[in-house]
C-alpha cells in the first residue's frame, strides 16, 4: 500500500479586526487602568491542505500585509506544517539583515500558529507535546507599574492593600512592578524599596515576593535594592539594569543572595540565553514573544535545566501557559497584569472564554482543548473584519 503524502500548508491569511480592551499605554509603553477602548487586532491562519488550521491573535504591526508577502507565504506555502525546526530556522535567517521587517514577535506568531495547527491535526492540547510536565500550574499575581491614581498603586501602602487582596484570591506570590517613567518621582529607589517592605510585611513570610524594578539602573543602586531584597526574603529580581551588560548582571548576583533573573528583552532566542546560565543570572527568563517563538523558549528552559537552574517563562497567555505545563523547572505562571481597578477576568469580545482562570488554591489547570487551547469567537471576528490579506 502506497501512504498518502502528508498535508503541506496552502494558506498564510491574516484578518484585521476590531475588539476592545480595558487598559491604556503610557508614553513609556506601561500599561495601566483605562476606559474600554476599541483596538486593532490580527488573526494569523495557518491551514493546511487536510484542512487543519493553526490560529493565532496578536498586533498588527508584527503581521503586516508586506511581511505575509514577501516572507511567511514563501517560506510556509508547501512546507510541512509539522516540520517547525525548518520553517523557524529559514525565517531566523531571513531576519538577520532584515530585523525590523520579521522581529522575533513576528516569528513568534507563526510558531504558535503551527504549534496550534499541530495540536489540532493530533487532537492534542500543546502542552502536553511539548513535553507534558505538569496538569496544574502554580500562578503568580504580576502586579502592574506604580501609578499616581487614587485608589490605585500610587503608594507603598496600596501595594500592600493590593497584595492582601491577591493572597485572599488564592495567590502564593505577588511579582511588584513599581513606578517608572512617566510617573512624577520615578525611579526611586528608596519608593522601591518603602513598597517592597510594605508588602511583605502586609503579607508575612508565607508569600513568595518577586521585584521587576526600573530597567536601567545603575550598578550601586541595583546592589542596594538587592540587597534590601535580601533582608525582605525576596523570591527573585529581575531586570533593574540594562540586560545587554552581562557583566552587570554576574556582578551583582556576586554580590546579593536574592535570585537574579535574567534575560527579558535580549535578542538572540535561546542562543543568547546560554551565555545568561553560565554565572550571569541565577533563574533564566525566557517567554513565547520574548524569546521567538514557543519552540526556542522550549530550547531555553531546556538549556537552564541541563544547568539545574529554573527557568521563569515571561508573560501570560495560552503560548506561556503551555510552556510552563511543559517544563518541569518552570514553577510559576505570570498571571497578570493585575490592578486594583482592572477585572483581569473580563473577557474581549473576540473571545468566548479566558485560557488561564485561577483557581482558590492559586493553580490554572491546563487547557484540555487541542491546540494552544484558546476559545476564539470567529464570528465576531468575521463581523468586525476590516482588512483581509
Amino acid at each position: 500500500m502506497i501512504a498518502s503524502s502528508s498535508p503541506v500548508i496552502d494558506s498564510v491569511s491574516v484578518q484585521l479586526f476590531q475588539s476592545a480592551k480595558m487598559t491604556e499605554l503610557d508614553s513609556d509603553g506601561h500599561d495601566h487602568p483605562g476606559p474600554r477602548t476599541e483596538i486593532t487586532l490580527a488573526l494569523l491562519r495557518i491551514r493546511d491542505t487536510d484542512g487543519v488550521e493553526g490560529v493565532v491573535v496578536g498586533k498588527p504591526a508584527y503581521l503586516r500585509a508586506d511581511q505575509v508577502e514577501q516572507h511567511l507565504r514563501p517560506v510556509l506555502t508547501g512546507a510541512d506544517p509539522l516540520r517547525r525546526e525548518h520553517i523557524g530556522e529559514e525565517l531566523f535567517r531571513r531576519s538577520r539583515s532584515r530585523a525590523a521587517e520579521l522581529p522575533d514577535h513576528t516569528l513568534s506568531y507563526v510558531d504558535q500558529a503551527l504549534w496550534d495547527l499541530a495540536g489540532k491535526r493530533f487532537a492534542t492540547p500543546v502542552w502536553k507535546l511539548l513535553g507534558g510536565a505538569k496538569e496544574r500550574v502554580l500562578a503568580y499575581g504580576s502586579v502592574m507599574c506604580g501609578d499616581d491614581i487614587p485608589g490605585g498603586l500610587a503608594t507603598p501602602e496600596d501595594y500592600a492593600r493590593f497584595a492582601v487582596e491577591l493572597v485572599e484570591r488564592g495567590y502564593r506570590g505577588i511579582k511588584l512592578h513599581t513606578w517608572m517613567p512617566p510617573i512624577e518621582g520615578a525611579p526611586s529607589v528608596e519608593r522601591d524599596i518603602a513598597a517592597c517592605a510594605a508588602v511583605r510585611e502586609a503579607v508575612g513570610p508565607g508569600i513568595d515576593l518577586m521585584l521587576d524594578g526600573y530597567h536601567w539602573y545603575s550598578r550601586t543602586q541595583a546592589l542596594q535594592i538587592g540587597r534590601a531584597l535580601d533582608e525582605l526574603k525576596f523570591a527573585w529580581f529581575e531586570e533593574p539594569m540594562d540586560e545587554y551588560s552581562t557583566q552587570s548582571y554576574r556582578w551583582l548576583s556576586e554580590q546579593v543572595a536574592t535570585p537574579v533573573v535574567g534575560p527579558e528583552t535580549v535578542a538572540g532566542r535561546h542562543r543568547s540565553r546560554a551565555d545568561w546560565v553560565l554565572g550571569t543570572c541565577d533563574i533564566l527568563r525566557a517567554g513565547a514573544m520574548n524569546t521567538g517563538g514557543i519552540t526556542p523558549a522550549l530550547k531555553a528552559a531546556h538549556l537552564a535545566d541541563a544547568f539545574g537552574m529554573a527557568c521563569e517563562i515571561h508573560g501570560h497567555g495560552a503560548a506561556n501557559l503551555a510552556l510552563v505545563g511543559a517544563s518541569p523547572n518552570a514553577p510559576w505562571y505570570e498571571r497578570g497584569l493585575l490592578h486594583p481597578q482592572v477585572d483581569y477576568d473580563w473577557v474581549p469580545p473576540h473571545q468566548l472564554a479566558n485560557v488561564d482562570p485561577l483557581a482558590k488554591d492559586g493553580h490554572v489547570e491546563m487547557p484540555s482543548l487541542p491546540g494552544l487551547g484558546e476559545q476564539f469567537d470567529f464570528e465576531y471576528i468575521d463581523a468586525h473584519t476590516t482588512a483581509r490579506y
